[in-house]
C-alpha cells in the first residue's frame, strides 16, 4: 500500500509490477497514513490529510477502514481532524485503535489530539489534548507492553503570512495504562518552547527511544533515551531542513539493526550510531524530499522510500535505487 499526500491510496499485489488506485470513490484525495492491522492483513486503516505544514498541504475528512484488503472502505469518524499523522492498532486486540490527529492547519479547533477506540472505530475518546492549536503528531506503542504509549503534542498555526510551528504546549508525553492517564516527560529535553517533534521506539531494545526536536529558528537536535523516554541525552544538532522541519521531521528505526535510524529530510538521512552521526543516502539518481519509508519483514537490505518524486526501492541497503515509474505520483 502506498499513501500519497496529494494522490490517493494505491495497492500492488505483485511487488510493484502493476498498481491499482483503491480510494478514488471516497471523500479525500490527500492521505496522511495507512496502517495494516497486525492481526489481520485484510483490515486496512487510512488517515486522511497529510501531516505537513506547507501552504500547499492537502486536508482530509477523517478516518476510514477496510475489512477486505482495500476493495471497499467505510468512514469511521473524526471528520474534522483534517490532518492525521498516524494510526496504530493494538497487537493484542484489533478493536483498540489509536489515532494521532494534528487538526486543522489554518484554524483552531477541530478534532485534534490523540484518540482511542475500544470498539473497532465505532466510537472515539480523546485521551490526550491541549489547546485549540495543539494536536498530536506522533505516537508509539511499546512492543513488549502495549499499555505503554509515548505521544508527541505539537502546537502550530499557519496564516497566509507565516507559520507558528511551536509553542509551550509542544512536548513528549508517556502513559503506562493504555492512555487513561498521561504525564509529560522533560528530563534532558530542551527547556525552551519546542516545535515539531517525532519519536521512535527501538524494536530490538524498546527501552531505547529516539526523538528529533525542532526549536526556535529552525534549530534543535536529535535525542536518545535509554530508559523508555524518562530521561534524554542529546546526540547531535541535526534536524530536518529544507523548507523547514514542518515539511519533514519524521524518524523510523531499522527493524533489523539496533541504533540505525532513518530521518525524513530533503536528502534521506541515516544514522548507524543512535543519532550521533548521519549520512546522506539519497544517491545521484533518486528524487529528493523524503516522507515515508517501508521495510521488508525478513530482508534487511530491502528499503522502500516515498518522496516528492514518487516511490523508490532498494535491494542493497540504500546504496542504489530503482524508481517505480509506473506509479503516477508526484
Amino acid at each position: 500500500y502506498v499513501a500519497a499526500g496529494s494522490g490517493n491510496l494505491w495497492k500492488t499485489v505483485n511487488a510493484g509490477t502493476t498498481w491499482s488506485p483503491i480510494f478514488e470513490e471516497y471523500g479525500s484525495y490527500s492521505i496522511g497514513c495507512v496502517t495494516i492491522d497486525p492481526s489481520s492483513r485484510h483490515t486496512i486503516w487510512v488517515g486522511t490529510g497529510e501531516d505537513v505544514g506547507g501552504r500547499h498541504v492537502g486536508y482530509g475528512d477523517g478516518v476510514y477502514r477496510s475489512l477486505d484488503g482495500g476493495l471497499s472502505f467505510q468512514k469511521m469518524g473524526l471528520g474534522d481532524s483534517e490532518h492525521i499523522a498516524k494510526i496504530l492498532v493494538d497487537p493484542r486486540d484489533a478493536r483498540v485503535i489509536y489515532v494521532a490527529a494534528q487538526g486543522p492547519l489554518w484554524a483552531p479547533g477541530g478534532s485534534r489530539g490523540l484518540y482511542k477506540s475500544v470498539d473497532g472505530g465505532q466510537s472515539w475518546e480523546q485521551i490526550l489534548a491541549a489547546g485549540a492549536y495543539t494536536g498530536v503528531t506522533d505516537v508509539e506503542i511499546d512492543p513488549r507492553n502495549p499499555e505503554i504509549l509515548i505521544a508527541v503534542t505539537h502546537q502550530r498555526h499557519r496564516t497566509v503570512a507565516s507559520l507558528v510551528n511551536g509553542g509551550p504546549e509542544s512536548g513528549i508525553h508517556k502513559s503506562t495504562d493504555g492512555g487513561r492517564t498521561w504525564r509529560e516527560v522533560t528530563k534532558g529535553l530542551p527547556g525552551e518552547e519546542m516545535g515539531k517533534i517525532a519519536i521512535a521506539i527501538s524494536p530490538q531494545q524498546p527501552d531505547t527511544v529516539y526523538a528529533t526536536i525542532e526549536l526556535d529558528g529552525r534549530t534543535g537536535g536529535f535525542l536518545r533515551s535509554a530508559d523508555g523516554g524518562e530521561t534524554w541525552k542529546k546526540q547531535s544538532d541535526f534536524i530536518s531542513g529544507g523548507t523547514g522541519p514542518h515539511y519533514y521531521q519524521e524518524i523510523w528505526c531499522d527493524p533489523h539493526r539496533f541504533d540505525v535510524i532513518y530521518q525524513a529530510n530533503v536528502r534521506l538521512a541515516r544514522s548507524e550510531d543512535g543519532g550521533k552521526t548521519r549520512d546522506d543516502i539519497d544517491g545521484k539518481t533518486k528524487h529528493v524530499d523524503n516522507h515515508a519509508i517501508g521495510f521488508h519483514p525478513t530482508d534487511p537490505d530491502f528499503v522502500l522510500v516515498g518522496c516528492d518524486g514518487g516511490v523508490y526501492r532498494s535491494s542493497d541497503y540504500a546504496k542504489t535505487y530503482a524508481f517505480c515509474a509506473n506509479l503516477p505520483l508526484t
